[in-house]
C-alpha cells in the first residue's frame, strides 16, 4: 500500500504532471474500491449536483488516501461550513463551484485554509480513521492540500488575470459546460466562443499561473486527450460507471502513454512519511 498521508499531490502538480481523474459516482464502499483500483490520480466527489450530503461521504475519501488517490470534493458552494467539513472528513482536494471573480476566490482560500493563511476551524474528523494526531494533521495541511478554483462564468474569464495573481489556491478549473451557459449557448461544449475562452486561459496560464495546475472535465476521452494537448494537465475523464473498470483502466493507459507518465512523486514530509515513491495520490 503507498503512503497514505500525506498526500504527495501538490508536488506532482507543481511538476507539472498528468494527473487524471474519474468521477466518483457512488457513495457504497466496496464500489468505491474498484473505482480506485481503476488507477486514477484522483477523484471527482461531486457535492454540487448530487443529491448526497457530506455523512454520505463516510470513509470514501479516506480509503482513496490509503489507496494512493487524492479524493476531491467538489462542494455545493463557496461556503465556510461545506469547505470545512469536505477537508475533515478526509479531502486531499476542495473545488469551488462558480467562483466569478478574485475577490470570491480569496474568500475561498480564506475558507480552505488553516492559519495564519485562512481561517478554517481545526477539528480532523478524518484524522483518527488514519492513526493521524491532531497535531500531524495541523502540521501539513496547508501544504498537503489542494484547493481548486472553478471558472465558469464569463465574468470570471474577464476577471481570470486578477484571480491568478493569488497565490494561495492550487488549480484552476474551467468548467465548460456552465460557461457556455454564460456565453449564451448553453450545452454547446465545443462550440467556438467556449474553445477560444479555453484556448486563451491555457495560454494565460503558462505565463500568470505558475505552480498552478490547469484542470477540466470532458466525458468524452477523445476530448479529454485534446484538451490535455492544450496544456489542461489535471483532467477528470468521463466516470467507471460510463466507462467500466476495464475501460477506465486502458483509458488512463493510454493517456499516460501519449502525454508522459507521472514523474516520480517527491519523498513526503511529516511523521508517518516513510516513502512516497510510485504513488498515485
Amino acid at each position: 500500500m503507498p503512503n497514505a498521508y500525506p498526500s504527495t499531490i501538490r508536488g506532482r502538480i507543481a511538476s507539472n504532471d498528468l494527473l487524471l481523474s474519474a468521477s466518483m459516482y457512488t457513495r457504497l464502499p466496496h464500489i468505491a474500491a474498484a473505482v480506485y483500483q481503476t488507477g486514477p490520480d484522483w477523484v471527482w466527489i461531486d457535492q454540487e449536483h448530487s443529491p448526497w450530503g457530506t455523512e454520505s461521504i463516510g470513509t470514501i475519501a479516506v480509503m482513496g488516501r490509503q489507496m494512493g488517490v487524492a479524493p476531491v470534493i467538489r462542494v455545493a458552494w463557496n461556503d465556510p461550513a461545506q469547505i470545512k467539513k469536505a477537508y475533515d472528513v478526509g479531502a486531499v482536494g476542495v473545488m469551488v463551484p462558480q467562483v466569478d471573480n478574485e475577490k470570491e476566490a480569496a474568500d475561498a482560500i480564506r475558507y480552505a485554509k488553516y492559519p495564519p493563511i485562512g481561517e478554517r476551524g481545526i477539528a480532523p474528523f478524518f484524522a483518527t480513521y488514519m492513526g493521524l494526531t491532531g497535531d500531524e494533521v495541523l502540521k501539513n495541511a496547508n501544504s498537503e492540500t489542494v484547493l481548486i478554483i472553478q471558472m465558469e462564468s464569463v465574468e470570471a474569464y474577464e476577471r481570470i488575470d486578477e484571480t491568478l495573481k493569488l497565490k494561495d489556491f492550487e488549480v484552476l478549473l474551467v468548467g465548460p459546460a456552465d460557461l457556455s451557459a454564460s456565453l449564451g449557448i448553453p450545452g454547446k461544449l465545443n462550440h467556438p466562443k467556449v474553445e477560444n475562452i479555453m484556448v486563451d486561459v491555457a495560454q494565460k496560464m503558462k505565463k500568470q499561473g505558475r505552480g498552478k495546475a490547469l484542470s477540466t472535465t470532458w466525458n468524452d476521452p477523445a476530448l479529454a486527450r485534446k484538451w490535455i494537448a492544450e496544456g489542461y494537465r489535471m483532467m477528470n475523464v468521463s466516470s467507471t460507471l460510463a466507462q467500466g473498470t476495464v475501460g477506465m483502466k486502458r483509458i488512463f493507459t493510454e493517456l499516460r502513454e501519449e502525454f508522459g507518465k507521472p514523474a516520480k512523486a517527491p519523498v513526503a514530509s511529516g511523521s508517518k512519511a516513510r516513502s512516497a515513491a510510485g504513488r498515485k495520490g
